[in-house]
């Protein structure tokens, strides 16, 4: 009986790679076949920015007193925008495992981690795309359009959107019910996004509550965008989001290396969960 002969690297590489082109292309066309989820994806977010920042413009100050709230509420939207798409690419997972499909892609001669990753990264896409949508409505907080600002933020919403994704992932290669996942989801981005200065100053907070608030990804991503935002907006709004314990602000480099050091984590817990045997 004949040796079986390993195919060359290369060869392999490009299995791989076209494992995650399928699977990407395949997300996107789910993504821009469903209209209806595409449009209720955007909604929350502009309804949050366009009627609940409009409505608290006039009674919340910023953290100086003056200043227009929508623009300190701005980085936080997109973020809201991106969170829920990026999420999405967990759950995802678990409904093709329910469905029977994720069982199909896996008899592939190509590595399970390939497959996650194409996941991965199609989710992302969807995110940053839906974020970029967003962006659209910088006026209404009267964010400028000047290009080295949007440049930066599409790239900080594409490290958010990978970041998140993968965060999202990690949690459905634990979680086999679809309801439960849910459940989880429910319970756990609401107080996060709370805690991550989205919607107001996490200053004067109780030591146990300052304390989830550092521990909270979405606190270094939410900051992260602030401070690209309040570079460009002249006046008040350009003080930082967060007073840390020891009066210290991160600095862009710092939360850049915090979020994808985060996403590279939960990707690489998620790849290894993912390649045990189902």
């Amino acid at each position: 009986m004949p040796l079986s002969v390993p195919p060359p690297v290369s060869r392999r590489l490009t299995g791989e790679l076209r494992a995650i082109k399928v699977v990407w292309q395949r997300e996107m066309i789910r993504f821009l076949r469903n209209r209806s989820l595409m449009a209720m994806n955007l909604l929350q977010p502009a309804l949050t920015l366009l009627v609940l920042g409009t409505g608290l413009n006039s009674l919340v100050s910023t953290p100086t007193g003056t200043g227009d709230y929508r623009a300190y509420l701005f980085p936080g939207v997109l973020v809201m925008t991106v969170q829920t798409p990026a999420i999405a690419a967990g759950a995802s997972i678990i409904w093709d495992c329910e469905t029977g499909f994720l069982r199909e892609m896996l008899v592939a001669p190509v590595r399970r981690g390939s497959l996650l990753l194409g996941k991965c990264v199609g989710g992302a896409t969807v995110a940053s795309c839906q974020g970029a949508v967003v962006l659209s409505l910088a006026w209404t907080a009267h964010v400028p359009y000047r290009p080295a600002l949007i440049a930066t933020l599409i790239g900080e919403l594409v490290i958010t959107a990978l970041t998140l994704t993968a965060l999202g992932t990690l949690a459905a290669v634990h979680i086999t019910r679809i309801q439960t996942f849910q459940a989880v989801l429910s319970f756990a981005l609401t107080p996060m996004v709370f805690l991550s200065g989205a919607m107001f100053p996490l200053v004067g907070l109780p030591v146990w509550l300052t304390a989830l608030c550092l521990a909270n990804p979405l606190t270094y991503i939410v900051d992260l965008l602030r401070q690209a935002v309040t570079a460009q907006v002249p006046g008040p709004t350009a003080t930082p989001v967060t007073t840390w314990p020891t009066g210290w602000q991160p600095s862009i480099a710092a939360e850049l290396a915090i979020t994808a050091t985060i996403g590279l984590a939960a990707l690489t817990l998620a790849t290894r969960r993912f390649s045990r045997p189902r």
